[in-house]
Parts: C-alpha cells; sequence; structure tokens
C-alpha cells in the first residue's frame, strides 16, 4: 500500500508550536496550495490543507518560517477522530510531514513581518513583487557566471555529438 504526500504551497499562518505533556514538540499548520488549473471563471482555486509535523522537525519549521512561506512538504495522509465537548464525533483528515523544505531564500521570508499579520497593512501582492526581484536578480547572476557553459540553451548554439558517442 501507498500512502506518500507532497505537496508545494505557502503558509496561511504562523505554525502553531506546541507541547506534549511529556515536552514532545508539535507543530500544527495550514498550507495553501493553488490547483493545476482554473474554474470556469478562469481563476485559479486554493485548496487549504491541514498539516502536523513533530519533534525537532517542528521546532526548526517554526523556527525558519513565518505566514507566506514558500515550502515543500513531504508526508502521508492521516485520519482521526474524537469526540468533542458537545458528544459530537469529529473527523480529521491531515497531512503528517515528515520532512520539510524551504523553497525561497531566507531574505525573502525575513522580509515578512512576525506574527499573524492581522494589524499589517501591506497588501500580499508586495511580497510577489520582492520575490520576483530577487530571482530576476539571482538568475542574471547564474547565467553571467555560466556563460561558457557549453549545455545551456542559447539558440545560436549547436552542439555535434556522433551516434557513436551515444551510450545507447
Amino acid at each position: 500500500m501507498i500512502n506518500n504526500v507532497v505537496l508545494v504551497g505557502r503558509l496561511t499562518k504562523p505554525v502553531d508550536l506546541r507541547y506534549t505533556a511529556n515536552g514532545t514538540a508539535v507543530g500544527s499548520f495550514t498550507l495553501a496550495v493553488n490547483r493545476s488549473f482554473t474554474n470556469r471563471d478562469g481563476e485559479r482555486e486554493t485548496d487549504f490543507i491541514n498539516c502536523v509535523l513533530w519533534r525537532k522537525a517542528a521546532e526548526n519549521f517554526a523556527n525558519f518560517t513565518r505566514k507566506g512561506s514558500l515550502v515543500g512538504i513531504e508526508g502521508s495522509i492521516q485520519t482521526r477522530n474524537y469526540e468533542n465537548q458537545q458528544g459530537q464525533r469529529v473527523y480529521v483528515t491531515e497531512v503528517l510531514a515528515s520532512n520539510f523544505s524551504l523553497l525561497e531564500p531566507r531574505s525573502v521570508t525575513e522580509q515578512r513581518p512576525a506574527g499573524d499579520g492581522a494589524s499589517n497593512d501591506e497588501p500580499q501582492n508586495s511580497y510577489q513583487n520582492n520575490n520576483n526581484t530577487n530571482y530576476q536578480s539571482q538568475n542574471n547572476s547564474a547565467k553571467q557566471s555560466f556563460s561558457n557553459d557549453p549545455f545551456s540553451s542559447n539558440d545560436n548554439d549547436v552542439i555535434d555529438i556522433s551516434d557513436d558517442d551515444l551510450p545507447f
């Protein structure tokens, strides 16, 4: 049987880091993941996926991310249920994360205000603009340093390889 999940999305709020009675760290967070297709109106819909991360990974994740951070999550889907205070059975489906990746530079993450952002009047689009500027400057410097690369995708460069040189 296979139960494997890989997600890339943005945190909707800071990680809720708590500790169990025996001191084990547990981080709960929601990841906003855009769907790969558009609806009838041409708009992309977003899924908000609840995730849980345990132990030292949860502490590190909470320390290195903020609301809006672009992250990758690996894990599995887990379901559980419990009875709430009103006596109703509540069913929960969430991703039990086993690994994470930070997918943007630290400088971009640190530009975001700490906390839940409830008092932040700055529009969220400014983060995207900062990201694009940051990535463009990084890409330009990468292109300059690899300009002599024979495998770069310049239309003027043609690599001539005979069939005898191919391993297949």
